[in-house]
């Protein structure tokens, strides 16, 4: 049997995973939670202040589908995504993603709910 034989997955069609990994498991946590976080906030935002989506595409789902389908749908989108990358072992780039959603999410978010609001 060759060397690339042997480390092949048992099954055809098998997506290869990483091993487990604490901080993996970690900041795809984080993540959900900023999503949901956002998907909160946003839905604050907009049905208590009349604001609008920031996302043009997001925006237009709204107008066409409805606030609470639209935002749904767009943060189980951002969840799938994410589960993606958790399995396949790109931890540190959901980091990174993680901390660009707190900072350009959660965090304005966070200041106009409750801090000048």
């Amino acid at each position: 049997m060759s060397p690339s034989a042997a480390s092949a997955p048992s099954r055809l069609g098998a997506i290869p995973t990483s091993p487990r990994s604490r901080f993996g498991d970690l900041v795809f946590g984080l993540f959900l939670c900023a999503q949901v976080l956002d998907g909160v906030f946003t839905y604050l935002g907009i049905a208590n202040f009349g604001w609008t989506e920031g996302n043009p595409l997001i925006a237009w789902y709204m107008h066409h589908l409805g606030l609470v389908p639209s935002l749904t749908g767009a943060k189980l989108l951002a969840v799938f995504c994410a589960v993606i990358l958790h399995v396949l072992g790109y931890h540190k780039s959901l980091a990174l993603l993680t901390l660009l959603y707190l900072s350009v999410a959660i965090l304005p978010w966070t200041v106009v709910l409750f801090v000048l609001h």
